[in-house]
């Protein structure tokens, strides 16, 4: 049996435990703008489903390709947090929330669960949509049947998101499925990986835009949000309702281009970009050095300057750590002449280290380390290099001392 006739096995198993159905408010509206109404335990809540061809473009990619990222997962070696390694495009769900506060605990209401899928045709958005509070069972119940959380994509959903709903469901656990363990992809902090130095704030509104290339009109702000839906549980009318839907369902498929962009990053499938040198910092972090070696290699050969010297000087520690130590040596003698202030100092200490205890001259080693300590006092005024240039005054005096112990 396929998703979709499994889930609307569900829905019809779950409306025929249904005990009373209730007059709805305003029901030729809601029906007019894609949402119907589910009966459960003498309550109710709403549900929106919107649907996208595939290939519909929200910003730089059409969904279509995350077909094609999804197969390059399955193809690749090495393995990554955001690894999509043995499933496929159909099997994410990318999962957003809409809330009456920012802060968590159980007086904070979670009043519209939204996720998207994709299928063999088309994206679906789908959002359960809380009437008013008091009604969390058949919100909960219709959402648990058909989301698979185990494989959540979401925009700091682990800090945030999944919390607020597990502290939710506790309150009313006795009546709705189990929540389980789940596992998931959060894009904010593979964002926070590739954008903090670039970005203002790594909100998803600001990556959405200066990244993604998506351009919202007439987006009603998410902070509104909390204002907007005590307004519609008092006046019932669901009309200042849809632009938060709509608002939800923008953030909601803009996390599938997310994860085509990021995606392709790690990938490397668009060559040498700006994010190059990140991602292979991030795989180095992971334990996945062959590739983060070979994408420093790539950056050497077809960056910016500016990259290339950045990718040289990490590609020198990795030549350290597998103790080619004259290879080492040559990139950091390149970064000692061309790097940025900064560079140059870590580059002279590395090189003195080697002089010092690889190579036995320990000359050569007063002298890196003398020119450390001339780049450091450049830079004095800063707090930051105190310690450094403490340290490096303590290196002199002991080079200095053996080599006169040598003499």
């Amino acid at each position: 049996m396929n998703r979709e006739v499994e889930q609307n096995s569900l829905q019809t198993k779950s409306e025929e435990k249904a005990i009373h159905q209730v007059d709805i408010p305003y029901e030729d509206k809601w029906r007019q703008n894609d949402t119907s109404c589910y009966h459960f335990d003498e309550s109710y809540c709403f549900i929106r489903e919107v649907r996208y061809p595939l290939d519909y473009q929200h910003g730089r990619y059409s969904f279509s390709q995350l077909q094609t990222i999804m197969k390059q997962w399955n193809v690749v070696s090495f393995d990554h947090p955001l690894s999509g390694k043995g499933l496929d495009s159909r099997d994410l769900f990318f999962f957003d929330t809409e809330t009456t506060g920012l802060s968590g605990g159980a007086g904070n209401t979670i009043f519209l669960l939204g996720y998207a899928y994709v299928t063999e045709t088309e994206v679906i958005v789908r959002q359960h949509i809380l009437p008013q509070p008091g009604y969390e069972i058949p919100l909960y119940q219709s959402f648990l049947e058909r989301i698979n959380y185990e494989t959540l994509v979401t925009y700091n959903g682990k800090s945030f998101d999944w919390p607020q709903l597990t502290t939710q469901h506790t309150l009313i656990k006795e009546h709705v499925p189990k929540l389980p363990e789940f596992g998931h992809f959060d894009l904010y902090h593979a964002s926070r990986r590739l954008w903090k130095d670039q970005l203002e704030r790594v909100k998803l509104s600001v990556v959405e835009t200066d990244i993604l290339g998506v351009e919202r009109v007439n987006d009603i702000p998410g902070y509104l949000a909390p204002m907007i839906y005590f307004d519609f549980v008092e006046r019932k009318d669901p009309e200042i309702l849809f632009g938060i839907l709509k608002h939800n369902e923008l953030d909601i498929l803009s996390l599938i281009s997310l994860y085509i962009h990021i995606s392709r990053q790690i990938l490397q499938m668009d060559g040498h970009t700006d994010e190059s040198i990140k991602v292979a910092r991030w795989l180095d972090y992971i334990g996945e050095q062959e590739v983060a070696v070979s994408t420093y290699e790539a950056v050497r050969k077809s960056g910016s300057d500016v990259d290339r010297l950045t990718a040289s000087h990490a590609l020198a520690f990795q030549k350290k750590r597998h103790k080619q130590f004259q290879e080492a040596q040559d990139l950091w003698q390149e970064i000692v002449k061309h790097g940025n202030s900064q560079q140059r100092i870590e580059a002279s200490i590395e090189c003195a280290k080697l002089h010092e205890h690889q190579f036995k001259d320990v000359a050569s080693a007063l002298e890196y380390t003398e020119k450390a300590l001339q780049e450091i006092e450049k830079i004095v005024t800063e707090k930051s290099v105190s310690k450094w240039q403490e340290d490096l005054e303590r290196r002199i005096c002991r080079l200095k001392r053996k080599r006169n112990h040598n003499g």
